[in-house]
């Protein structure tokens, strides 16, 4: 291993798609910093603004010993980043972090609604300076109206956006999803606002706000289920593994292990049972040859498949769904899904340097570009790691003028 990993900044010196782009992020725990990362690995030059204790996110357990403290929740959002402590409660934390806007492309921030406001960073402040700012709140209820001062996370979007009622088995409440669904969808949301707001400023010349909250998120993420209930006025119910609008669909158990099936079409029902299963007095039956029909018998499907599947393994299941071009695949813990051939063949895992622990796991975005790579990823950095030399060459800073301040606390103790 190199004695020292690559920076942030010399990853970005081949032609990436947003190389030369400047962000400050002011974000912390997932919903902002999975945003700014998916900038970062398209080679925005990311500097993450944190209060001289760090980002809350960073001490989330486990935290390991060999990282300093910091989690892996905080590794897994802020790949690719440089890290500066600026204690914005003082007048020359303020100041430093409006001059780094000054000449900056993107502000992205996911504060309670007033805070920027009362440190002097809020959109109508900055925006006078530089008018080609976009600046990207992401907000539990949006930054206007009368719910913008409520506060929100990712599990209570999933609570009161119905999403969870959605989720889960009929004879009990619906269950929240395990990953952080709503955030990573309005991360995603957010850095795509992002780049629409660039495209648009690349027409006009001018910067705008743009409003991202989780709660909007969730409810577009209930999916065609609302437009399902918005035309018919009939309540989505919760089916657990079994789709409302595919039979068959399911985790169905063989003679070893389980598998899931989903077949959407008639052309797909008719090739698992003719095909497959060797079954046309199924798949050719009058009955089942429309969805109603399907939905109508759907225990009978179910049973049938349940007898069947149990007569072999779900390797050789899977070979024969396969070579007929039936959708299906392995039920797979988290382990078996990172050993698998597939995250293997696609290189989603990799170890990539780290200044205290040697290496850390890193999980790839599904972005592949022929013209624009990503940059190849850089660890999430330690607490004010990139400080003196971000005040030196964005700046212009004296190491006197570094060291005065940093004497007077307003950059922490890095």
């Amino acid at each position: 291993m190199n004695s020292s990993p690559p920076t942030p900044t010399q990853t970005r010196l081949q032609a990436t798609a947003l190389g030369g782009l400047r962000v400050i992020d002011f974000t912390h725990f997932i919903a902002g910093p999975m945003a700014t990362m998916i900038l970062a690995d398209a080679g925005a030059d990311v500097i993450k603004i944190e209060k001289p204790k760090g980002d809350d996110q960073r001490y989330f357990a486990p935290s390991e010993a060999s990282l300093d403290g910091q989690g892996a929740s905080f590794l897994w959002a802020n790949r690719n980043k440089r890290s500066i402590t600026l204690d914005l409660k003082t007048d020359a934390g303020r100041a430093i972090a409006q001059a780094l806007v000054r000449d900056a492309d993107v502000v992205v921030e996911n504060f309670t609604s007033r805070v920027m406001a009362q440190y002097g960073l809020d959109y109508e402040t900055l925006s006078r300076d530089n008018p080609g700012l976009i600046y990207c709140s992401v907000s539990a209820f949006g930054r206007t109206g009368e719910l913008a001062d409520r506060a929100g996370f990712d599990t209570i979007m999933q609570a009161e956006s119905g999403f969870m009622s959605l989720t889960g088995y009929a004879d009990r409440d619906g269950v929240r999803t395990g990953p952080a669904v709503m955030d990573m969808a309005c991360a995603m949301m957010a850095s795509n606002a992002i780049l629409i707001a660039l495209a648009a400023r690349h027409r006009t010349g001018q910067g705008q706000h743009v409003d991202v909250p989780l709660f909007d998120t969730g409810v577009l993420m209930t999916g065609f289920m609302t437009a399902q209930y918005l035309f018919s006025g009939k309540v989505p119910k919760r089916n657990g593994n079994v789709s409302n609008d595919a039979v068959p669909s399911g985790v169905f158990p063989t003679a070893d292990l389980p598998l899931f099936l989903t077949c959407t079409s008639t052309s797909l029902f008719r090739r698992l049972f003719i095909d497959v299963l060797n079954m046309p007095e199924v798949g050719d039956d009058p009955g089942l040859q429309r969805i109603d029909g399907r939905l109508a018998q759907r225990e009978r499907v179910i049973d049938i498949l349940n007898r069947i599947f149990a007569t072999d393994t779900r390797e050789n299941w899977l070979a024969r769904l396969d070579q007929a071009k039936v959708p299906a695949g392995a039920v797979r813990t988290l382990p078996e899904a990172l050993e698998s051939r597939e995250v293997k063949v696609r290189g989603l895992v990799t170890q990539v340097p780290h200044p205290t622990a040697g290496s850390v796991p890193n999980v790839a975005l599904p972005l592949h570009f022929s013209g624009t790579p990503v940059v190849p990823p850089v660890a999430a950095p330690m607490l004010g790691q990139h400080t003196s030399e971000v005040l030196r060459e964005v700046l212009g800073y004296s190491e006197a003028k570094i060291a005065e301040l940093r004497a007077a606390g307003v950059l922490g103790l890095t």
